[in-house]
């Protein structure tokens, strides 16, 4: 399973609803930087906190530093906006903490997991794990289960889900379900219960005109493009951040 090799950052314990101070910003942010392993990025880029939109842009790094490739992809997110999630990036940067169901994507750098969908395969790199998602299989949203925010194949001989196990389901028969790409928000060995689960890339719904739960959502032939274009090999990331934040970090963090 694909958490084994996700790392995460220090838990963002306590800092809901705390703003740094400038100093603070600057302070943080030195502390970390893109590695010079990772070749391919994915940053979006909404507006501001509480916007529901962004755009999308995939870079690859060449001798002559981050070359943009293909065209900017407009995409929703949680109809609340974005908020500090848990992932690679330093903890205590001034703006909100994502938690379970607040309807908010959460900001940040984060590694890639697997994808998953209904199709027998898709076009995708070596190394990336597909999984085709069945009646069986769990992703686990309940912050009080020890496989909070992670994926759970039941045997297949099962025909006794319990409601529990129901509620858990991965969605079936749902267009903008279809095909999806892990964000690895709050994964790996550390799970902070209640920080927010499944988070994913996946289709939009209604060309766009609906917000998403907490995911980025596109338009299906963007989302092709993107996992057919994703080399494990290359250490992809994701950064996610509304521009004021991206303007700050970009440098220290050696952002396009």
């Amino acid at each position: 399973m694909m958490n084994k090799f996700l790392p995460t950052a220090a838990l963002l314990v306590g800092l809901l609803g705390i703003f740094a101070s400038p100093t603070a910003l600057s302070a943080q942010s030195q502390s970390y930087s893109i590695p010079p392993t990772t070749r391919q990025l994915i940053v979006g880029l909404a507006s501001g906190w509480n916007d529901s939109s962004a755009t999308l842009q995939r870079w690859e790094r060449q001798d002559r530093g981050w070359q943009a490739v293909g065209t900017p992809v407009t995409v929703r997110l949680g109809k609340s906006g974005l908020a500090w999630g848990l992932g690679l990036h330093p903890a205590g940067l001034p703006g909100p903490v994502k938690k379970e169901s607040d309807g908010r994507a959460p900001s940040g750098v984060f590694s890639l997991g697997g994808a998953y969908g209904y199709a027998p395969n898709i076009q995708r790199k070596p190394g990336l794990p597909y999984h085709q998602v069945t009646a069986y299989d769990l992703w686990v949203e309940d912050p009080t289960s020890r496989d909070y925010n992670r994926h759970l194949k039941l045997p297949p001989w099962r025909d006794d889900l319990s409601d529990w196990e129901k509620k858990q389901q991965m969605k079936q028969d749902d267009p903008a379900h279809s095909l999806k790409l892990f964000i690895a928000h709050n994964a790996g060995e550390r799970i902070l219960p209640g920080a927010g689960s499944a988070i994913f890339f996946h289709i939009w719904r209604d060309n766009g005109a609906r917000s998403s739960s907490g995911c980025t959502v596109m338009p299906e032939a963007d989302l092709k493009t993107l996992i057919a274009w994703v080399d494990p090999a290359q250490k992809p990331l994701y950064v996610l951040l509304p521009e004021p934040a991206y303007r700050d970090l970009r440098t220290p963090w050696q952002l396009p």
